[in-house]
């Protein structure tokens, strides 16, 4: 069996993090408190906003997120409009959340919901735009918060992907009402699982602090009971309520994140700079690298405007290619490349989404990537030499391809 020479990701578990837990398990305190507070303070103050609520998965930051529209007068059952391409998990939170899902087709040039389609899907059940930043790279969100302004809906961002990424000097993260991160282990920051959800509104964030807990009355940005377990002047401060511990607002969810995966999150924040610093360079120098390659493959570029979160290295067996996108993956395969396909066309090539109705050849930007798309990692543990390895086994390939 060949040996991975350049594996899909790597994971790092500091020294910090290793004493934070092992804290943890000495005091016999692992669930949401004090540590769960602080990574969302620093969290939130790397990412340029107000407030960050943690949660238990990426996939839970986009359904709480989603969920807040209830309080703004939503009904379940009405509209989120979303792109076609994207990882399965943006579609199932619009799902998981109760709203029914609309797609959009991509810009190919960019991989992200085309902003010239956006439109044209808006109903008056419409109650929210959900851009994802595939692979790190922005979405036009000029385009998209004119459109949502224009017809009052809310913007939600998808930015699990998008660590590091600027659009027209703002962090991603910071432009929509709300946005969500995850922290999954293939993503910059990790707590192994667990995802956040950013806003500068202050009463959105205080309903994901009551969704995140099933709802319940409590939602102060620091809670005295979980982080000391201090008295609560509030705690019984409501006579007709009683204690607001047990007091339930609304439909909520159980996801919050615990001690143990807060303290991993801490221990990678305090490398989280030159971990960006790194794969970002990895990423220029693969999309520089794959330049001979235009032929037969595609990739995007960082615009002058942008910088792309350096998440992974996507890019695309182009039409008339003499070989097949799984006839690449196989190569690599063998020759210790760790690679994944990227993505699929959520409505067309996920069958759990049959029952919407849409057809073959409704997103045929997003279903082409989905047939011939491919992604790498870039991660800070692949160095230059392994960059240029990597290009050598790509024109290698492409030269035994085209003869």
């Amino acid at each position: 069996m060949v040996k991975t020479k350049i594996p899909f990701g790597t994971v790092l578990i500091s020294k910090k993090a290793k004493k934070l837990v092992q804290e943890c398990l000495d005091q016999g305190r692992i669930s949401s408190g004090r540590l769960v507070r602080n990574f969302e303070q620093r969290f939130s103050g790397l990412m340029g906003v107000q407030d960050a609520v943690s949660v238990s998965s990426g996939t839970e930051a986009i359904t709480m997120a989603l969920a807040v529209l209830y309080d703004l007068g939503a009904k379940r059952g009405e509209e989120v409009i979303l792109p076609a391409l994207s990882f399965v998990a943006t579609g199932n939170a619009v799902m998981h959340a109760g709203f029914k899902p609309v797609f959009v087709d991509i810009d190919p040039d960019t991989m992200n919901i085309d902003p010239d389609l956006i439109e044209r899907a808006i109903t008056k059940n419409t109650r929210a735009i959900l851009p994802v930043h595939l692979m790190g790279k922005p979405a036009e969100m000029d385009t998209i918060c004119e459109i949502s302004k224009r017809h009052g809906l809310l913007v939600i961002e998808d930015a699990a992907e998008a660590y590091g990424a600027v659009y027209k000097g703002r962090n991603i993260g910071s432009i929509g009402d709300l946005a969500a991160f995850s922290l999954y282990v293939a993503h910059i920051i990790t707590t192994g699982e667990g995802g956040m959800v950013l806003t500068d509104n202050e009463h959105y964030a205080e309903i994901l602090r009551s969704l995140r807990s099933h709802g319940r009355a409590c939602k102060c940005p620091v809670c005295i009971s979980n982080t000391s377990s201090g008295y609560c002047e509030k705690r019984f401060s409501n006579k007709d309520i009683g204690d607001i511990r047990f007091n339930f607002e609304r439909i909520g969810y159980s996801c919050k994140m615990n001690e143990l995966e807060a303290a991993i999150g801490l221990g990678t924040l305090d490398h989280y700079d030159n971990i960006l610093e790194k794969r970002h360079h990895n990423l220029l120098k693969m999309i520089e690298g794959f330049k001979p390659f235009v032929q037969y493959l595609w990739t995007y570029t960082e615009d002058d405007h942008e910088k792309i979160g350096p998440h992974a290295f996507p890019f695309v067996v182009k039409e008339g290619a003499p070989f097949t996108r799984n006839d690449l993956m196989l190569f690599m395969e063998k020759n210790g490349i760790d690679a994944r396909t990227l993505f699929s066309s959520i409505p067309t090539q996920c069958g759990g989404y049959e029952f919407l109705g849409y057809r073959p050849g409704d997103f045929p930007q997003a279903e082409y990537i989905g047939n011939n798309g491919i992604h790498i990692g870039v991660h800070q543990d692949i160095h230059d030499a392994e960059i240029e390895w990597f290009l050598e086994r790509i024109t290698e390939f492409l030269n035994q391809a085209s003869r």
